[in-house]
């Protein structure tokens, strides 16, 4: 694989309707992959891969398949579908994520659920769906993880704990897979200015990352040669507001 010919490369990419994800499923397409988008809502999905759709010479490549990734169900079905489509599996980028930020206690159990079970549970879900595919092609798991996953805050306890948690499941798959020619790998982002949540949303955002940052460190990935693995890539702002 090169940064600038994914020709015949076929990717999923979760919690692609828009931010990060729709980033990089426009990059990979650009880099002429194969991509089905996945996302909770159907309405944001098919936007998306109507927009996308419009920026591609062949629309064969692009796939959308609605896939809460909280369910292990819609995530078998994603990989299978995507498999069908394309009839090969290379890339999986694991980049659906939600976070609910209260202090512990008065973050509402459900909350608590909903953040471990997308954060955490779906990256499980599709990896091990993935793998029996990628290990036919020598693919690539990326995971969308982020500095909370090492840098606690107040109000963070959900999200930290699945970030911090997605970091270690991460590392122990690279293990578990190595030896088979699959490569995993980490981006974890600071802040990025998307719509991802009401504390992150707002003025003055300038000196954040953009998704496509986040994006091109996706495909700049893909252009290692089989014998790196870069594991881990921390990603922040070059310039944040000083304290």
């Amino acid at each position: 694989m090169n940064s600038r010919d994914l020709s015949g490369k076929a990717a999923i990419v979760t919690g692609a309707s828009r931010g990060i994800g729709r980033a990089i499923a426009e990059a990979l397409l650009s880099a002429g992959a194969a991509v089905a988008l996945a996302a909770r809502s159907r309405d944001a999905l098919e936007r998306t891969a109507a927009e996308l759709a419009g920026r591609t010479r062949d629309p064969a490549r692009l796939r959308a398949i609605p896939c809460d990734v909280r369910r292990y169900e819609d995530c078998r079905r994603l990989v299978a579908e995507a498999v069908a489509a394309f009839g090969r599996l290379d890339i999986v980028v694991n980049n659906a994520g939600i976070g609910h930020f209260a202090p512990v206690p008065e973050m509402r159990p459900q909350d608590w659920r909903d953040v471990l079970a997308t954060n955490l549970d779906g990256v499980f879900y599709c990896c091990r769906e993935a793998v029996p595919h990628l290990r036919k092609t020598g693919g690539w798991i990326i995971n969308i993880g982020s500095l909370a996953g090492k840098n606690a805050f107040a109000g963070g306890a959900a999200y930290n704990a699945s970030k911090f948690a997605l970091l270690g499941f991460s590392e122990a798959l690279m293990q578990d897979v190595r030896h088979d020619g699959i490569r995993v790998s980490t981006i974890a982002p600071g802040s990025v200015a998307t719509e991802f949540s009401s504390i992150t949303a707002g003025q003055g955002e300038d000196w954040k990352l953009r998704p496509q940052d986040v994006a091109r460190a996706v495909v700049d990935l893909l252009a290692f040669p089989d014998r790196a693995l870069p594991s881990l890539i921390e990603m922040r702002p070059s310039r944040p507001p000083k304290k």
